[in-house]
């Protein structure tokens, strides 16, 4: 067993070879089981929002200013009222240990050593009280609105008492959307082996082992409440379908406002009008997102929804942009249009996949660095400066690009 653990170890790369985003995706594509991988990986029906959130980037041209100092560029902004080193907050993504052993406590270390803001989700794999006593910095919780609203009910008191700061409501998923992969691959909560899968799982030992000897999987937060996910796995549309409440209407935010009384955040919605409605049902910001292309496929990619929610919601609320980023270009695309920070889920669980916590590290370096680059070449001297007359808007053809 400690030679097999040993040849594990030396299969994890060293991250000052890793350049880019995409770097990190090759090393997750090879270290993860193709059912695990696809899960991460993939998107809804055709996977044309998917592609979209991150090649829409590529519409908008970045118009610098020349001849200014930029030997110092401030960056340091709020976000929900959590101060943050930069621009940035790492999305709630669910199913975190699956990646790698050292799950959600890997990612809230390596955001906390960045400064920027954590989500966890609801369907995570750590317990909410034990990432607060581990990682003690302000933290956001996602959660949902339940058929059983004494679940809910449970999580905002629970969040209060671990001193979370402030809560992300998903409304983007009143039914589970269409991920054909995860159907071909026959993913269940938890993940099991079956004959589709066996000899993949046998191939990728550096996943494998350390997944069957480690901590037992669990969706930690919600489990005692779910005796039948409890007792016998099922898959994850089943799971969605039996809890997920489809009758949700904006008194439930309002409900949910009221019994938080705290920072509140509606992530999910996309047009100028349910943005304006989330804050007058009490939201002190949106995250305007299609759930990464996993649940309506056809929506538009978030950025090029930015400028039109907060022209509508002025200077006040937060707008956060997610979706799509894989460069620090793109956040300062974002923040162009008038968001205030970006959120991002596949990047770091591509460094988590690929290297656990210093991949994740490597993530949030690259970003950051490549952040401050394109503001320091653009010539914008910090986020005070930056403005919607250093953003160009020239759509090519979507069609012509594939």
């Amino acid at each position: 067993m400690r030679s097999r653990r040993r040849s594990v170890e030396r299969s994890v790369p060293s991250t000052d070879l890793i350049y880019s985003i995409d770097d990190l995706r090759v090393l997750a594509r090879r270290r993860l089981p193709r059912p695990i991988f696809d899960y991460l990986e993939g998107g809804a029906d055709a996977e044309w929002s998917l592609a979209r959130n991150v090649d829409a980037f590529a519409d908008y041209q970045i118009v610098p200013d020349v001849l200014t100092d930029v030997s110092s560029i401030q960056t340091a902004t709020t976000i929900f009222g959590q101060p943050a080193a930069w621009p940035l907050m790492l999305s709630a993504t669910g199913l975190t240990r699956m990646f790698h052993g050292s799950a959600e406590p890997a990612v809230a270390r390596a955001a906390a050593a960045q400064g920027i803001p954590y989500c966890l989700s609801t369907m995570g794999t750590t317990r909410l009280e034990d990432l607060a006593a581990a990682v003690p910095v302000p933290m956001l919780f996602q959660i949902y609105v339940f058929k059983d609203r004494g679940l809910t009910r449970e999580f905002v008191s629970r969040c209060r008492e671990a001193g979370y700061a402030g809560l992300c409501l998903t409304v983007d998923t009143p039914i589970a959307g269409n991920r054909l992969r995860d159907r071909r691959s026959g993913l269940s909560l938890p993940p099991r082996l079956t004959p589709r899968s066996l000899l993949d799982f046998a191939l990728h030992p550096g996943w494998s082992i350390p997944a069957l000897t480690g901590a037992r999987f669990d969706l930690a937060n919600v489990s005692h409440r779910t005796e039948a996910l409890a007792a016998n796995p099922m898959s994850l549309f089943d799971f969605i379908g039996r809890q997920f409440d489809p009758g949700l209407t904006w008194r439930d935010v309002e409900w949910l406002a009221s019994e938080w009384n705290g920072p509140l955040a509606i992530k999910g919605l996309m047009t100028p009008e349910d943005a304006t409605r989330a804050i007058r049902s009490g939201a002190s910001g949106v995250i305007i997102s299609n759930h990464g292309g996993r649940q309506l496929d056809g929506s538009p990619a978030p950025i090029d929804q930015v400028a039109a929610v907060r022209d509508a919601l002025g200077d006040g609320p937060d707008v956060i942009c997610e979706g799509g980023v894989r460069r620090g270009s793109d956040i300062v695309k974002a923040l162009a249009l008038g968001a205030t920070a970006c959120s991002i889920g596949r990047p770091y669980l591509y460094g988590l996949a690929a290297a656990g916590e210093a991949g994740v590290a490597r993530s949030l370096k690259l970003l950051r660095d490549e952040f401050e680059r394109t503001l320091a070449l653009a010539g914008i001297t910090g986020l005070p400066t930056l403005a919607r007359r250093h953003i160009r808007h020239k759509p090519q053809s979507y069609a012509a690009r594939q």
